[in-house]
């Protein structure tokens, strides 16, 4: 089995299963309630499952494209981001007092999730060109300025979860680019602190936090998201009460296609099912991360460890809110929860990561043409490093990117 295959079947694998146990458990936990209010039961199921058909034709193509043209795309890439999370603070629709939706006639798109793809690919291209911080002021210009700006937009939505799925993905790249346990341990309290000043300075994350603390205090008020998701997880036992038999979800359990999916999950299906999915971002993360551990190109690598910590980041952050041991932020459950933006720019980056299986073993080096003055990736082969009996090329003796090994330049 070639290097890379066995992980890229785990990840397709591990993907659709998920897509398609996700569109069952959103039917399940939109059917009943649209059915009592009159609505069409299958509204929810028709667009997740239209969501997920562009997701995989998007991971399908982008499986079949070079990942290393995205180095060239990430500055427009965030500059586009930027403009987004701009443009829906201001064109934005209002949805329970957060500004995260644009529309475009039936399309609503959100633009945090592209954010994160984008902050991604342009942190891994950044990481491969240059050595990682090695001090706070290093990490400030131009990554902390960049990352917390995207940060400060997104907490001004409100959408504080999608900031800390940012900083997750941020600390597990620069902690695999090789900064110092220490300054980044430095930087994480840092990044804590601000997230606490925001939290206090909102009176709504204030009183989340709180209910968090305390959920039964104000169980019918701040802390009845956290109570009935309790009660969901808690009243399936080990099995389950079976598949759609939930009650949670027909007006007690806010948000159950979203943000509280687990919770759903674990009333109808149980410890089983909840254990099922938990082992299924473990599986997504050990072929993420075991495929970043044997590539070779140093974008590839940080590209790949940055998609992996996003998915599996995100998951810890909303099971454990779920499961009441960290305060609720609004984020989705990957693959699993309702919603088009998020799915489909999930697969997107899962597709990357296919093509980063196949395409990441060729080493590449930054080859500087003194004419034109650009640096390019390309392909450093055999031909190039010495020969058998220790000759080696006449030319400079160049370092290829991302190793410690010399190749001779023909």
């Amino acid at each position: 089995m070639k290097r890379g295959e066995l992980e890229s079947r785990i990840l397709i694998l591990v993907t659709l299963a998920l897509v398609a146990f996700g569109i069952v458990m959103v039917y399940s936990a939109t059917s009943a309630s649209a059915a009592v209010g009159g609505s069409n039961p299958n509204y929810y199921l028709e667009r997740q499952g239209g969501y997920a058909a562009v997701g995989i034709v998007l991971m399908v193509l982008l499986q079949r494209w070079d990942f290393r043209r995205l180095r060239a795309l990430a500055p427009p890439l965030v500059l586009i981001s930027l403009f987004s999370l701009v443009a829906v603070l201001v064109v934005g629709a209002d949805v329970n007092g957060a500004r995260r939706w644009i529309g475009l006639g039936p399309v609503v798109f959100q633009p945090s999730e592209f954010a994160k793809l984008a902050l991604a690919i342009w942190i891994s291209a950044y990481l491969a060109r240059h050595p990682a911080p090695r001090t706070l002021k290093e990490l400030a210009r131009p990554i902390g300025l960049l990352a917390g700006t995207f940060a400060a937009l997104l907490v001004v939505e409100p959408d504080l979860g999608t900031a800390i799925a940012l900083m997750i993905m941020l600390a597990v790249v620069l902690l695999v680019s090789g900064m110092p346990g220490r300054v980044l341990a430095l930087a994480v309290t840092l990044a804590c602190a601000a997230g606490t000043i925001s939290i206090w300075m909102e009176p709504y994350r204030r009183e989340r936090f709180f209910a968090f603390l305390h959920p039964w205090r104000d169980a019918q008020g701040t802390g009845f998201q956290i109570v009935q998701a309790m009660i969901g997880m808690g009243s399936g036992g080990v099995f389950g009460v079976g598949l759609g038999q939930g009650v949670q979800k027909i007006f007690y359990l806010p948000e159950a296609p979203t943000d509280m999916m687990a919770a759903n999950i674990g009333e109808e299906l149980g410890l089983v099912g909840v254990s099922a999915v938990i082992l299924a971002y473990m599986a997504f993360g050990y072929a993420g991360f075991k495929l970043a551990l044997g590539c070779r190109d140093p974008f590839g690598k940080r590209l790949a460890v940055a998609i992996t910590g996003l998915v599996c980041g995100q998951a810890a952050v909303n099971l454990a809110a779920v499961m009441g041991v960290a305060p609720l932020t609004g984020i989705p459950l990957p693959f699993l929860s309702y919603g088009g933006s998020s799915l489909i720019v999930l697969l997107a980056s899962v597709g990357i990561l296919l093509n980063i299986a196949q395409r990441g073993n060729v080493k590449t080096q930054a080859v500087r043409d003194r004419s034109r003055g650009d640096s390019r990736p390309r392909a450093v082969s055999s031909r190039s490093r010495g020969s058998a009996d220790g000759t080696r090329r006449t030319g400079d003796v160049r370092r290829v990117a991302g190793s410690g090994r010399s190749a001779a330049r023909s």
